[in-house]
């Protein structure tokens, strides 16, 4: 009963430790950066809402980087379980999409030109094809800004060492603008970025307008390399005039990617808050509302994780179908443990059956011998020596070496050998001395 009790508890604890191990909280590592991008902003925001919420199984620290190279590297190195990184650039092995985080657009614009008396205004660029010979400044300090300007001019026959490429930090774009650091401006970023929209209002100066470049072969570009898509800018993106109409480019994702190895529910259980709360944060961050679901296809660009494909497909697996393979070997393993337990035990009390064993065919062979016996001392001492083997018998079926029914048949042979000896006293005693002495001398001779 209590080896019975001791295994239902196990089973219990078990069930308890492993439920207790699959809905633990569990704290993941993301790689994201340069430091007051919107990406940190992202995932603080979502750090801060995932520590929040009650029901949350997942908890976000923030490993700072670089950019998005950096946070890349980190990923690859180990050094973080999630990171978000662009998907123009070099995708670590390792990396499997979760989610797209969004979709960044290339703004390529020309500022009017300034209104100098007695000088002749330079040629108007209108056309990406006639930016050869000009000084191009590239919003940000990342060199992926400069990869994307060289694939595009390089996908119009521009060659890149042709061009004056300058380099200016986000923060500083207003000034270098209005400075006219350069003819041309490339810009990268969501739709309705801020840091772009404040640069291209930098560019209207005596009533003129900005020209916006159109990236007319954008399919082409898409078609060589595959981490960029075409796109259009909707008119009035950056003002209500700017620009005036839609203008074609290309665009590229910042996706939230995670580390291949990490478990299929641990990720599921992510991309589950990230959703959940997603449209909760669009008034307070609105670069929350534009996170969408990764691209579940076999040919994506980025494999896409096991759990965030899961939760996308509506094939999330619950606990019992996660761990019910677990329990179901568990049980066989405790039952077979049992059984083991059981022999060993029996093994160890064999032994101690066949002494039982034994004393049970010595008491059959002393009442065989007490029907014949004419010595009442001699009954006497088998009597003492059948309370010693009752006495053993006992203690053989506490231990467990003895079942009840081998218990029952010793209590018979028992019961039979008692009135043996007693009928045989009484028969003994009602014999004449000298009768009884007669019959033990014959009884003597016959079996010499």
């Amino acid at each position: 009963m209590f080896v019975v009790l001791a295994g239902f508890l196990a089973i219990i604890g078990t069930l308890v430790a492993g439920y207790y191990f699959a809905m633990r909280i569990e704290s993941l590592r993301i790689a994201v950066g340069p430091a007051n991008s919107d990406d940190l902003k992202v995932a603080q925001t979502l750090a801060q809402a995932f520590s929040t919420q009650k029901s949350s199984q997942i908890r976000l620290r923030l490993v700072p980087t670089d950019g998005a190279v950096a946070s890349a590297q980190a990923l690859a190195d180990g050094k973080a379980d999630l990171a978000i990184i662009r998907g123009d650039l070099e995708v670590p092995r390792n990396a499997q999409a979760v989610a797209t985080l969004r979709k960044n657009v290339a703004v390529l614009w020309v500022p009017p030109q300034p209104k100098v008396r007695g000088r002749k205004a330079a040629p108007k660029i209108t056309k990406v094809a006639q930016l050869a010979g000009h000084r191009i400044g590239v919003v940000g300090r990342t060199q992926a800004n400069v990869n994307l300007l060289k694939v595009i001019l390089q996908q119009y026959g521009v060659d890149p060492a042709k061009v004056t490429i300058v380099q200016f930090p986000a923060n500083e774009a207003v000034e270098a603008i209005k400075s006219q650091k350069a003819d041309a401006f490339l810009a990268a970023g969501p739709v309705n970025s801020k840091i772009t929209t404040d640069a291209i209002a930098a560019s209207t100066r005596d009533g003129g307008k900005p020209t916006f470049l159109a990236i007319d072969l954008a399919d082409a570009i898409a078609q060589n390399h595959p981490a960029y898509e075409a796109s259009e800018i909707p008119a009035g993106s950056f003002g209500t005039d700017r620009p005036e109409d839609e203008v074609k480019t290309i665009s590229f994702t910042h996706h939230i990617v995670a580390r291949r190895g990490i478990s299929e529910s641990t990720i599921a259980a992510f991309t589950r808050q990230l959703f959940a709360i997603r449209q909760s944060l669009k008034n307070e961050f609105p670069l929350a509302a534009k996170i969408e679901t990764p691209d579940t296809d076999k040919d994506a660009t980025i494999p896409v994780h096991p759990g965030a494909a899961a939760f996308v497909d509506g094939d999330e697996k619950t606990f019992l179908d996660r761990y019910s393979d677990f329990i179901w070997w568990g049980l066989m393993a405790l039952s077979a443990m049992g059984s083991a337990g059981a022999w060993f035990a029996g093994y160890l009390k064999k032994d101690e059956r066949q002494t039982n064993t034994s004393q049970r065919e010595r008491l059959l062979d002393m009442l065989r011998t007490a029907r014949q016996c004419d010595s009442i001392e001699e009954l006497d001492r088998m009597q003492a020596e059948a309370d010693d083997i009752l006495r053993d018998t006992l203690q053989c079926y506490e231990h467990g070496a003895i079942e009840q029914g081998t218990l029952n048949a010793f209590n018979i042979a028992l019961e039979q050998f008692h009135n043996a000896v007693a009928d045989r006293k009484t028969l003994l005693m009602s014999m004449p001395q000298t009768l009884q002495r007669t019959s033990a001398q014959f009884r003597a001779a016959g079996t010499a």
